[in-house]
């Protein structure tokens, strides 16, 4: 029997060459497991980097704008996606595993045609409760995480009117919704998602680490973006849960650690020779 080395994992990064923290967070995530993995940075969106389909695992980030842009990224981009998946459905050994968080969600869920993608009413910004639903109560990701759970959620746009159909074909299952909102007669946007096996995202940022958090929405200018945007209240409610074990500290430790974990253990599998 032949046991693989290192798994290679790609970070694909759509923030566009906006300021940002979730990068750093993807990557502090990643390098918690330096033992078993090589990883590499892509710039999709501002310098049209892909990686090729050698790696094992991919995580493709959060970003700023419309997930409808037609950038030129974005063709070979799907077309990767496109061929990762039809990699795994081939393929009888090992898989590609895949992540997609938020922005990149939006534009995978527009892709596989899951639902409608439209502009939310205002932003939706904060430390906010999701709620898992039964399928997402025995997803791995969510091993050990509380429902509903907490994570930071900050988006413009959202998934709404799954087509249970397309869902079916795809096998994909729903996870996760936003939180319940008895005072408006609004649809709960779809908040995670396992397309397959292998692929799976969530609307909102699991890569959240709350400590950098904290010390970058004290900084005077950043509180005020956040007040004047969405107020004092949703300012003091959002750094209280900052610090909570048991709100995104468990997210940021418990999701991506368990996609990246799993997906490791998956190519890490002894083959035989």
């Amino acid at each position: 029997m032949m046991m693989k080395d290192k798994v290679k994992l790609a970070i694909l990064d759509m923030n566009n060459d906006k300021p940002n923290q979730g990068l750093r967070c993807i990557t502090e995530i990643v390098t918690t497991f330096n033992e078993d993995v090589d990883y590499e940075i892509f710039n999709v969106r501002a310098k049209n980097e892909l990686p090729d389909t050698s790696f094992d695992i991919y995580i493709s980030s959060g970003g700023p704008g419309s997930p409808l842009d037609e950038g030129s990224w974005r063709k070979p981009y799907l077309d990767l996606m496109q061929e990762l998946w039809d990699f795994n459905k081939i393929s009888e050994g090992k898989k590609k595993s895949v992540f997609v968080i938020c922005y990149s969600f939006q534009v995978l869920c527009h892709y596989f045609q899951l639902g409608d993608i439209k502009p939310r009413r205002s932003t939706s910004f904060g430390i906010l409760k999701m709620h898992q639903t039964k399928k997402g109560h025995k997803d791995p990701i969510f091993e050990g995480l509380s429902d509903p759970f907490y994570a930071v959620d900050s988006r413009d746009w959202q998934l709404i009117q799954p087509r249970l159909t397309v869902f079916k074909n795809h096998g994909a299952t729903i996870l996760s919704l936003e939180k319940i909102r008895t005072h408006v007669e609004l649809e709960r946007a779809i908040m995670a998602v396992r397309f397959s096996s292998e692929f799976v995202g969530t609307q909102f940022h699991p890569e959240a680490e709350p400590v950098s958090m904290e010390a970058y929405f004290s900084l005077e200018e950043n509180k005020q973006v956040v007040i004047n945007s969405f107020g004092e209240e949703k300012y003091n409610q959002m750094m209280d849960r900052m610090d909570d074990p048991e709100k995104i500290a468990l997210t940021y430790s418990t999701i991506l650690p368990k996609f990246i974990q799993n997906a490791i253990a998956k190519v890490k599998q002894p083959i035989m020779s």
